[in-house]
């Protein structure tokens, strides 16, 4: 057991959790480890995993509806990621606001090491993962999780110990804490996302600026320039505040493409620069550093046609850097669930750099109308049909490109398996 957690530190305590994913889990963990009395609630049945890890923990759980008597008494409740008290309404009327928090808060009580917390619409995961191995190559021992991976809360409850955690944080997450203060900071970029769980983009960019809220002026904070008169007309932090555009500083090492992916490098380098990283280590780090899955992932190459997975971009922000990292003729597929944003200020990109179009999925009557008169549109229902429509169009030095610029969940259960599936597609092609 850690320092900082002990044995019935919080017994008495009720705890209700909410969400049997992986963070519900582990926040269930921990509570049990501090004593707490807990009970977790799942809109949804049980799968294998939830039924085998109740039967581990014998921890109380209730599926279905929620109902405001599951949370009465309540000392504690704790949201997983994609989980709003708002969706949750009436049940929780009688719940305090400060008694609800999210597991990343939860966790952060109970951690003395540094943080490291990066948000952002897009280039988290990249960026996170970049900032790990830079630290890693210059020596210290890191802890890579939060909205990536390990949530903090197996970690704590592990026994492990690392010399700087590294998490990358969710709006959802950060809407729920209220003292949670990495000592950096760093806000990537901010674009229309996920406005089919937020009320509005002023709410969205409220949560996503709580990862400054609590710093002090020993801490650092690191945001996009762009974004600098904005951010200080809102007086967002007391840190220490340093700001970043893309440079050619690691380019000539790195295998990430793009200048969406320069800015990445430059966040990672000054986020990592506070721990003592020199720029010769990051820059050896970068060399070595390979891209993630479905983050503009060469899967395959047909007839001189080169097959790419984007499948993680799922804004339209994320399309347009991936548009911008090509200098070859584009076929774009395009579609699925729709979470905000305008696809008609895409259409000076599309007709640059974008031949043809195949929309699959759900979201056609957004994407259709928006750029049928710039490019060449077509539509399908799944996704096979829409790269074999475009591979019958390809030339030799094309790109078909999987940026769809929307969640999965029309057709897929994550943007992983809309990945995997095109790659599955590419590779069967004649």
């Amino acid at each position: 057991m850690r320092e900082l957690i002990h044995n019935d530190q919080l017994k008495g305590h009720k705890a209700v959790v909410v969400g049997a994913g992986a963070s519900g889990r582990a926040a269930v963990r921990l509570l049990l480890a501090l004593g707490a009395d807990v009970r977790l609630l799942d809109s949804a049945e049980p799968g294998e995993a939830v039924k085998a890890f109740t039967a581990e923990t014998g921890v109380a759980f209730e599926s279905g509806a929620h109902r405001a008597e599951q949370f009465a008494g309540a000392d504690m409740v704790v949201l997983s990621p994609g989980i709003s008290a708002a969706s949750l309404g009436a049940v929780l009327a009688d719940v305090p606001a400060n008694r609800i928090v999210a597991e990343l808060e939860l966790a952060s009580w109970f951690l003395a090491e540094p943080i490291i917390a990066v948000t952002g619409s897009n280039g988290k995961t990249t960026t996170v993962s970049l900032i790990a191995h830079m630290l890693e190559h210059a020596g210290k021992k890191v802890f890579l999780g939060g909205n990536i991976g390990t949530p903090l809360s197996d970690y704590l409850v592990s026994g492990e110990t690392a010399d700087v955690v590294v998490l990358e944080v969710s709006s959802f997450q950060l809407q729920n804490c209220r003292s949670f203060k990495p000592q950096v900071a760093v806000l990537l970029n901010f674009s229309p996302n996920h406005l089919d769980w937020h009320a509005d983009m002023e709410e969205y960019l409220a949560a996503k600026l709580n990862i400054f809220a609590r710093q002090t002026p020993r801490d650092l904070a690191i945001a996009p320039l762009e974004m600098k008169d904005e951010l200080e007309g809102r007086g967002f932090t007391k840190a220490s505040r340093t700001y970043f555009v893309p440079t050619e500083r690691f380019a000539a090492a790195a295998r990430l493409i793009g200048p969406h992916n320069k800015a990445n490098m430059e966040a990672a380098w000054l986020a990592v620069r506070a721990f003592g990283v020199s720029e010769e280590q990051a820059r050896a780090a970068v060399a070595t550093f390979e891209p993630k899955a479905h983050r503009l992932q060469s899967v395959a190459e047909k007839r001189g046609v080169l097959f790419v997975d984007d499948s993680k971009a799922t804004t339209f922000e994320a399309m347009a850097a991936a548009l911008l990292s090509f200098d070859r003729p584009i076929r774009l597929l395009a579609g699925g669930k729709y979470k905000g944003g305008d696809p008609a200020a895409l259409v000076p990109l599309l007709k640059e750099r974008v031949r043809s179009v195949a929309l699959f999925g759900a979201s056609r009557e957004i994407f259709e109308p928006a750029w049928k008169d710039a490019v060449p549109v077509s539509w399908h229902p799944t996704l096979e049909p829409a790269v074999r429509r475009l591979f019958s169009e390809a030339e030799a030095g094309d790109v078909i490109l999987l940026s769809p610029g929307t969640s999965s969940f029309d057709l897929y259960t994550d943007y992983k398996a809309r990945g995997d599936d095109f790659k599955r597609i590419a590779e069967g092609l004649q």
